[in-house]
């Protein structure tokens, strides 16, 4: 469940569609191995099911954590959309320990430890920014 520190207001109001990179022949080595690997594409149920197979447990607290208005959506039940914002925990907080910044840090270290997007670097996810917000 996202933060509720919005006395002060949002900001930061991001949209991102996370979608399959499918059919395109990539080289894993992320095993020790090389091989080539065409993925296809999964199609989702529902948002949570999605959510669960881009996203780790541990980038899904992050989103969780951070976020203080949060909205998940399928585009055409093979994509995930998810528009996020921030607020502020207000007072005299440095800037470093506040949401967004707390997000953008929490975020590469996971991305960084190939903890963020599940099963990377053996399939490929694409993040597109969109305009078109969920709220």
């Amino acid at each position: 469940m996202p933060n509720s520190d919005n006395t002060y207001g949002t900001f930061n109001k991001q949209t991102n569609i996370y979608s399959q990179q499918v059919g395109e022949s990539f080289t894993s080595t992320w095993d020790g191995g090389s091989e080539t690997e065409t993925p296809v594409g999964v199609t989702f149920s529902t948002v949570d099911e999605a959510k669960n197979w881009f996203f780790t447990a541990d980038a899904l607290a992050v989103f969780n954590e951070c976020c203080t208005t949060l909205e998940w959506a399928l585009v055409d039940n093979d994509k995930l959309k998810a528009t996020f914002d921030f607020g502020t925990k207000g007072g005299s907080i440095s800037e470093a320990d506040d949401w967004a910044e707390q997000f953008r840090s929490r975020k590469t270290t996971l991305v960084n430890a190939n903890n963020f997007f599940k099963g990377l670097p053996a399939v490929g996810v694409v993040t597109t920014s969109s305009n078109e917000h969920l709220f």
